[in-house]
């Protein structure tokens, strides 16, 4: 009897080491309960931030929580750099990073951890960079450079720092001398620098190679060359907005008739709507020795990197011909001249009617703007112009009709533009006579078409008005308030006195900021990396702007930084 209870008291104590076992040996998080959003920190480090005379062939950083390991080694930026890679040892939440090489005599090092590290159980992104900085000598470089990245994706843009000396426009071929990365709301320090000019670029650095990569990565350039100091060791609010960086001039891929009087030419990226003119191109027919001038250029119901080309002679199906075009721009400006290919040939007879693939507004749109709208069509074909002009009838809901005035963006698009404003909150039609758009086949159709519009009160807008503080009407700035979802963007100009206001705003959440327009072009430039054209200066509002309907938002004081 005793042998009995004895084996039933081991069991139940095997039973209980066993569960302690299995609990100590899983590090899971308890179930239920809600989902960890508390972004990870570094709670402790070897050496403290600021330690000098600095021996050890290590540093040592505390988490908050686990961590991902392989992120924190992808997201560790050091300054200056080393040749090779550091070596990592976890322990629990702490983590030793051994050098991979002898530290230099009497030199400040920055080790900056990134916003892409990440903790082990939910992936929650730290929220800013941190940063420690140590010396080998018994001083620390003190000189820092901060501010913001103000983009789509502001956080986990890299911050690239050059020491410029001789070599002052080939810095992005290289490894930056200083790193550091962007916060959650697009904040950057770079600290430890010494004396010295420095040039910082941003970089959305896609394959975190710390190398500018124009194909893939957008940059922010700087509006100047940054001088620091025994005096001057701190610049603030040196921001940057991102943007692509092109190069590569646009190239022609390919020409097919897709029927014995269209051409589809596709490009190697989309290219500049001024350049899609009948006169830019022409096709050589190598067989017969002639040359056939395209009748009509247009964008069309293409793809974003085609367009469509019409001709009124035809080929035979035999002929050995190529698609000459004299000159393909871009839309970041990048030129080239005199490119060609070989053009497949149809005989295959057109037999479709020409149709409205897209129109602005849209048809029986209920918010146009009673004093400022055109109307856009977009065609799927090109078509005399000659008859174009009888096809519209604008008219109210008493019949009276409205002189229109029609403007040929391309070919197959056009611009309507009534000679008189409209009334607020009234009715009004536009009917199209398709039958007189035909195209070079001679296909026609019969039909009309109606699109029905309603005007807004004009009660519903509101505005934003105020003074500009810090620069003057000789830097020629720009105010620039944009909606959040970008649908709506006002401009503005201040007047002598520096005041500014926006009417006729739609309401909605915006951002104000505004630029100097060092080149008149009436657009911000972002500048050049290579070689370098500085970006023109600009500023933000330090809040977002929630403009409401009927209610104006005064007296804002808008400080340029």
């Amino acid at each position: 009897m005793v042998k009995k209870e004895f084996k039933i008291v081991f069991s139940f104590l095997f039973l209980i080491i066993v569960i302690a076992f299995v609990g100590c040996a899983n590090q899971l998080p308890p179930g239920g309960g809600e989902v960890d959003t508390t972004p990870p920190i570094i709670v402790e480090t070897y050496p403290l931030n600021g330690t000098t005379n600095f021996m050890d062939d290590y540093i040592e950083l505390s988490f908050s929580e686990y961590i991902d390991k392989r992120s924190l080694s992808d997201a560790i930026f050091i300054s200056p750099s080393f040749d090779g890679v550091p070596e990592f040892d976890w322990s629990g939440t702490s983590v030793r990073i051994y050098f991979p090489e002898k530290l230099k005599d009497s030199i400040t090092y920055v080790f900056n951890i990134g916003t892409d590290v990440v903790d082990y159980n939910n992936k929650n992104r730290m929220d800013s960079a941190f940063v420690l900085t140590f010396s080998t000598g018994d001083k620390i470089d003190n000189g820092k450079i901060e501010g913001k990245i103000f983009s789509d994706k502001p956080d986990g843009n890299m911050i690239f720092g050059y020491k410029v000396k001789s070599d002052t426009d080939t810095l992005l071929h290289r490894k930056p001398d200083y790193i550091s990365q962007s916060g959650k709301d697009g904040f950057y320090s770079l600290a430890g620098l010494s004396k010295g000019v420095y040039r910082v670029f941003a970089v959305a650095d896609e394959f975190k190679d710390l190398i500018f990569q124009p194909e893939q990565d957008k940059i922010g350039v700087p509006f100047k060359d940054i001088v620091l100091s025994d005096e001057d060791t701190l610049v603030s609010n040196f921001n940057f907005l991102l943007s692509e960086y092109d190069t590569i001039p646009p190239r022609i891929f390919s020409a097919t008739f897709t029927d014995r009087h269209h051409i589809i030419a596709k490009f190697s990226e989309p290219i500049d709507s001024t350049f899609i003119i009948a006169s830019n191109f022409k096709i050589v027919d190598s067989t017969s020795h002639s040359i056939i001038n395209p009748l009509y250029a247009f964008k069309g119901n293409t793809k974003i990197d085609e367009i469509t080309l019409v001709t009124k002679d035809t080929l035979s199906i035999t002929s050995s011909a190529f698609l000459f075009i004299d000159t393909l721009k871009d839309k970041n400006g990048n030129l080239f001249y005199n490119d060609f290919t070989a053009l497949t040939i149809s005989d295959k007879p057109d037999t479709n009617t020409i149709s409205i693939f897209k129109s602005i507004p849209d048809k029986n749109y209920n918010k146009v703007d009673f004093t400022t709208q055109d109307f856009y069509l977009f065609f799927d074909d090109a078509f005399d112009k000659s008859k174009a002009a009888n096809a519209f009838t604008f008219v109210d809901t008493s019949g009276i009709k409205f002189q229109i005035e029609l403007n040929f963006i391309d070919d197959a698009t056009l611009r309507l533009s009534l000679q008189k404003n409209l009334l607020p909150k009234n009715k009004y039609s536009l009917k199209i006579d398709l039958s007189q758009f035909i195209d070079v086949e001679g296909n026609k159709t019969d039909s009309a078409i109606t699109y029905s519009y309603s005007t807004i009160t004009g009660l519903d807008f509101t505005g934003v008005s105020g003074k500009l503080i810090g620069v003057d009407v000789s830097s020629n700035p720009i105010l620039v308030l944009q909606e959040d979802n970008k649908m709506f963007i006002y401009y503005t100009e201040p007047d002598e006195l520096m005041n500014f206001n926006f009417q006729r705003i739609e309401p909605g959440h915006y951002s104000l900021w505004c630029f100097l327009d060092e080149d008149s072009s009436g657009n911000y430039s972002f500048g050049l990396p290579d070689p370098i054209k500085h970006a023109e200066r600009f500023s933000y509002y330090f809040e977002k702007l929630t403009l409401k309907a009927r209610w104006s938002l005064t007296d804002i004081n808008f400080i340029f930084k």
